[in-house]
């Protein structure tokens, strides 16, 4: 049995090539099973049941297992099972057909349009916020994954034609606008650039050292951002990116090209900004409707 799940997320990692982070959250839920099995006296893959799964799913709840949790865990044992039924080691998939709990998705923390402006803007400073504003930028004018960012090599960036080219989840590429003010951001950077010593050569965001720089770095440096520009928010770099989104969303109304441009494979998961988008509606509404604004006064009184 190890053995299976050894050779599965071998695979995760070199035909999917799915990143470390998502390998990882596989092997904690596979292993978390497997340990499930050995207590339940199941010596081999093939004899578990349908029914045993959904007694698992009911041992993870009575653990104290969020729903999202739950469904995270099923989700990665019926991919798991779909990579023995093409390896022929069992006839079918025992999680087909399991329920997974509904939760309540959390919708994704975002800026106000005026509050991304002011954060990413900056004034002069060291090459340290030279460079900080170019990611900043960067992260908000194309909607970046944290990884996508620091994973940009000189090549992936084209300035005159005002793109950049990066590497999403399963290795896939895409061609992403950017606007202006970034590029104007990153062409400053790549002048202060130059007086890195650079160890990373290819690496279009560097640290002090001339390292490509962490994600943790990034982090770090843009909640150092916030707190300066006074932002209540626990702003991070998916921050901006879901901000990027709602932003595009509320002026476009073009739920598919936001799905373009930020690189998701299943629309399901662009359409968590509809709610953003009508969350927004709804505030206009109740500040500009007269019947609105009449039950909200009544409520106050």
């Amino acid at each position: 049995m190890q053995k299976s799940l050894d050779s599965f997320l071998g695979s995760l990692r070199t035909e999917r090539q799915l990143s470390p982070h998502t390998v990882s959250a596989y092997t904690r839920d596979l292993s978390a099973f497997s340990v499930w099995c050995e207590n339940e006296s199941i010596q081999q893959w093939s004899a578990l049941t349908n029914i045993q799964v959904r007694y698992y799913a009911g041992h993870l709840k009575k653990c104290g297992l969020s729903g999202r949790s739950i469904q995270r865990a099923l989700s990665a044992l019926r991919t798991f099972f779909d990579f023995l039924m093409r390896e022929g080691q069992v006839s079918d998939n025992p999680c087909a057909d399991v329920p997974s709990p509904r939760y309540d998705k959390k919708l994704p923390n975002v800026l106000g349009v005026d509050q991304a402006v002011h954060l990413v803007d900056s004034e002069e400073g060291d090459w340290h916020r030279i460079r900080d504003r170019a990611m900043f930028e960067l992260l908000y004018s194309s909607g970046l994954r944290l990884s996508e960012l620091t994973g940009l090599d000189l090549t992936d960036l084209d300035c005159a034609a005002r793109f950049v080219r990066v590497t999403g989840k399963g290795s896939k590429q895409r061609d992403l606008p950017v606007g202006g003010k970034a590029i104007d951001a990153i062409r400053e950077w790549l002048q202060f650039r130059e007086d890195v010593r650079l160890v990373d050569s290819r690496a279009l965001f560097v640290s002090q050292r001339g390292l490509r720089i962490s994600s943790r770095s990034v982090q770090v440096r843009l909640k150092k951002w916030a707190q300066e520009k006074g932002i209540p928010s626990n702003v991070s770099p998916h921050t901006l990116r879901h901000s990027f989104a709602s932003h595009m969303l509320e002026s476009s109304q073009d739920l598919r090209a936001v799905q373009e441009l930020l690189g998701h494979a299943d629309i399901s998961t662009t359409q968590v900004y509809t709610h953003l988008d009508f969350k927004h509606l709804a505030d206009v509404y109740d500040a500009a409707h007269p019947r609105a604004h009449r039950k909200r006064n009544k409520q106050e009184e």
